[in-house]
């Protein structure tokens, strides 16, 4: 049995009062914040939430079961969004993670330029994306995948260099001690070290954008949120609760398929 020693140390005067000036002011800070959060809720409606929620649920039964295979088209239009958006990306992201991670990009500027395509594309949700582009491309399937795609590359791009900046620095000298090239150098020594992350960041990507592809459609998008946003604005809820089930679905069978897929490959 191993033993573990752990060294205690008595608290100093300084060092208690620096914790209860922390955490006073924590306290002060949450009953602010509570304050303001409450001047500005209408509390009536909070208290008949319940009252509401049920209504709402008895609205929805019994299911219109007719609606289900108008939804087939949509359901596929979302996997199709997922799909090529994450292709679309992880493409785009190769090229921006090699040229932002410090031991493989050519110029300390095309770095600056990588870095910076990687924090415009992390900082703005797909919500917004798709936004923008349903005003310049209207609405549609290839706004939601541009959308995706755009929302994507930020996130693989980001675990993609950082995945390379990691690398055994050993393997890459072994290979260039024989005399091979820059470019094969980069295909025998560093691909293979990122290939698991970049495998698993894939997957995982693509499992979180058929979720966000459902949200898209709300915006005119395309896929199953457009038929959703059209079932609540109408006030159709049998026809909604159709909807969500088939999001719920939809979303429980992509995080089956993509464990299933990281661990047949990586």
């Amino acid at each position: 049995m191993q033993n573990n020693n752990y060294n205690w140390e008595r608290k100093t005067n300084l060092r208690i009062i620096k914790e209860l000036i922390f955490w006073s002011a924590a306290v002060i800070l949450f009953f602010y914040c509570w304050q303001i959060i409450s001047k500005l809720t209408m509390w009536p409606f909070v208290y008949d939430g319940a009252e509401q929620a049920g209504k709402l649920l008895s609205r929805m039964f019994p299911p219109n079961w007719s609606y289900f295979p108008e939804l087939l088209s949509p359901i596929w239009d979302t996997i199709t969004i997922a799909t090529l958006g994450t292709m679309a990306a992880v493409v785009f992201a190769i090229f921006v993670a090699f040229l932002a991670a410090k031991n493989t990009t050519p110029h300390p500027l095309l770095r600056q330029l990588a870095l910076l395509i990687i924090v415009t594309s992390r900082s703005v949700n797909s919500l917004i994306w798709a936004i923008i582009l349903v005003i310049i491309l209207g609405p549609g399937v290839l706004a939601g995948i541009i959308a995706i795609s755009l929302r994507s590359i930020g996130f693989v791009s980001k675990l993609l260099y950082e995945s390379i900046e990691e690398i055994d620095k050993n393997q890459v000298e072994a290979v260039t001690a024989t005399g091979a090239s820059k470019f094969s150098t980069l295909i025998y020594s560093v691909i293979p070290q990122v290939f698991p992350t970049f495998v698993g960041t894939t997957v995982y990507r693509w499992d979180i954008n058929i979720r966000e592809s459902t949200v898209v459609g709300l915006v005119g998008a395309g896929g199953i949120g457009l038929q959703l946003n059209e079932s609540i604005l109408g006030l159709k809820w049998p026809n909604a609760i159709i909807i969500f089930m088939m999001i719920l679905s939809l979303v429980f069978l992509s995080e089956f398929a993509s464990a299933k897929i990281r661990k047949l490959i990586i």
